[in-house]
């Protein structure tokens, strides 16, 4: 059963035409990569999915219902956990402040339970989140998300100015998330570490998905993860795979 899915999305900044017929879906208890190189709609895709952006054609169904013309903040309330690209912490509150932004939402995730996965927010509770490196406003931003005790998590490149081995920290969290039952679709600049852990992938270039498939069978073909950093559809499109659900 999908937790996500989007069908023929097209999206506009003013009179640019951004994305061109996105077709993508998130299966429930799955990992799901967005990959692509910088610019190719990624961020745009997530903006689109959340309301933020909205689509002019197409449609997204998430959690069962037509949420194509629904605000952000209805989404968010149905149980769709959002991290965007640079964190968006509020850098004048304390990391338990930050914490008691969202929603409540009835569910397993609360203050204690964020604090067993991200002891070190417990050891920096009282600090502001301007005080934070970049690796614990990262944790952060994924604890502010789970309080909401969401079906669906939404990351948009986690790893993001990050030293590796906090990296990893930040995607054992993100398995941890699948091991939970929670839905995940990761967009990442990283895309080796993405189809480590992910089970579907998605490629976009200008826009356009140009490969939809096996995560484990993308990361075997060496040459195409080294086309990640710069895919074109030229490359991708005469060996696109089938959308990894039906």
């Amino acid at each position: 059963m999908s937790a996500l899915r989007a069908q023929g999305v097209h999206t506009y900044y003013g009179k640019s035409h951004i994305l061109h017929g996105v077709n993508l879906g998130v299966e429930e208890g799955r990992i799901t990569a967005l990959l692509g190189r910088n610019g190719a709609g990624k961020t745009t895709t997530l903006r689109s999915l959340m309301g933020l952006t909205p689509a002019r054609e197409g449609r997204i169904d998430i959690l069962g219902h037509d949420t194509t013309r629904w605000p952000p903040y209805r989404i968010a309330a149905m149980g769709v956990g959002y991290v965007p690209e640079g964190r968006r912490i509020f850098p004048n509150l304390t990391v338990a402040e930050n914490l008691r932004v969202p929603m409540v939402r009835p569910g397993p995730w609360n203050e204690e339970r964020v604090y067993g996965v991200f002891p070190r927010l417990h050891e920096r509770r009282n600090n502001r989140g301007r005080q934070l490196s970049g690796g614990e406003q990262e944790m952060l931003a994924i604890a502010r998300a789970l309080i909401l005790n969401p079906r669906l998590l939404i990351l948009d490149e986690p790893s993001q100015g990050l030293a590796p081995l906090i990296v990893r920290e930040v995607f054992d969290v993100v398995v941890k998330m699948r091991e939970e039952g929670i839905s995940v679709l990761l967009v990442e600049q990283n895309a080796r570490m993405s189809l480590e852990i992910a089970d579907d992938a998605y490629v976009l270039d200008d826009g356009a998905v140009v490969y939809s498939g096996s995560a484990a069978e993308l990361r075997a073909d060496e040459a195409r993860v080294q086309e990640l950093a710069g895919a074109t559809a030229e490359s991708w499109s005469p060996h696109e795979a089938p959308s990894p659900a039906t």
